[in-house]
């Protein structure tokens, strides 16, 4: 008899606790949402973030504060929410270079697959190699004869040590078997500018942010990371189309809360993230930028990333990029 009432109170203790849950889980957000940007304001992560953020405020009516926490390429953001309280009420619009590649790279204070839950996919964008006006290579074949013909004497620009740039510029010298100088820059912008001065040959970039100097042909294109042309670029051929099929760069961008977050919340939140993405003008706005929504399941995102990490921590290992570990 006495087992049962010890049974009977331990049972009752576990419905508490799990009362709360369950309330807040139904009727969440009861108060404003903190969306951390790891990026300064901008740039693809805080456009997403506040197209996005403003369409789940107006499904909620509930306010969607955006938190612009720069630094570290998106390390220190991405950081905060995994430190955060796991109530749904912290989380972060986090890419690639943060979430699969500077874990492998540097020491990261967070673990991406223990330490954060991942809620959805959001959006993908290609990355585009160019090369400066006065490289004499119109086309990849032409560009890698260069490079073999020169070795060591080609450099490629990129947005940082351990960034998507950088990376893809790695694989592409181990895909190529050329021999290529990086030459790292404080983002993207410092980047295009010497490349723009001819101080440096190519790069690998986020299709928006040189769509401009392409269109004004101050840039000249050479493939597309993506596995379909862009509408933006359409005459711009694929990596796999000029003989490079495992030369596949896309960015990412994702939804991630703190670990521990509850089940029931990171479900709402994902429903919500994706009913945002399925609303005609946020697909309109995001696509005017080059992204391309994706929206999937928290399980089917924590795989991705969970592939990403494996992939550039083999690029990285292969490359023998000198990491900071």
């Amino acid at each position: 008899m006495g087992d049962m009432t010890m049974c009977g109170r331990l049972l009752a203790a576990i419905l508490l606790l799990l009362a709360p849950v369950a309330t807040s889980a139904k009727e969440f957000p009861a108060k404003p949402v903190r969306l951390i940007v790891p990026f300064p304001p901008g740039g693809p992560n805080d456009i997403i973030a506040r197209v996005i953020g403003q369409k789940i405020s107006e499904l909620v009516k509930q306010p969607i504060i955006v938190d612009n926490r720069a630094g570290q390429g998106g390390v220190l953001g991405t950081d905060a929410v995994a430190k955060a309280s796991p109530d749904g009420y912290t989380i972060a619009i986090a890419s690639a270079g943060a979430l699969a590649i500077s874990p492998s790279m540097e020491k990261v204070a967070y673990d991406t697959l223990k330490d954060l839950a991942p809620v959805t996919l959001v959006a993908t964008v290609p990355e585009m190699l160019v090369v400066a006006t006065d490289v004499p290579a119109k086309n990849m074949s032409e560009l890698v004869a260069l490079a073999k013909a020169q070795p060591g004497k080609l450099n490629f620009a990129s947005s940082g040590p351990g960034s998507l740039p950088h990376l893809a510029c790695e694989l592409f010298k181990l895909t190529a078997k050329i021999d290529i100088v990086h030459v790292p820059y404080r983002g993207a912008a410092p980047a295009v500018n010497d490349l723009l001065g001819q101080q440096v040959q190519m790069t690998f970039l986020d299709l928006p942010v040189i769509l401009p100097q392409i269109k004004a042909g101050s840039l000249r294109p050479i493939a597309l990371g993506g596995r379909e042309r862009a509408p933006t670029a359409p005459d711009v051929p694929t990596t796999a189309e000029v003989g490079m099929p495992d030369l596949i760069i896309e960015n990412w961008y994702g939804m991630v809360a703190p670990a521990g977050t509850p089940l029931e919340i990171v479900a709402k939140l994902n429903k919500l993230a994706t009913d945002a993405m399925a609303d005609p003008a946020v697909k309109a706005k995001l696509a005017a930028q080059g992204l391309i929504l994706a929206g999937d399941t928290p399980e089917h995102f924590r795989d991705f990333i969970a592939a990403d990490i494996k992939r550039w921590a083999k690029v990285i290992q292969d490359a023998g990029v000198i990491t900071a570990k």
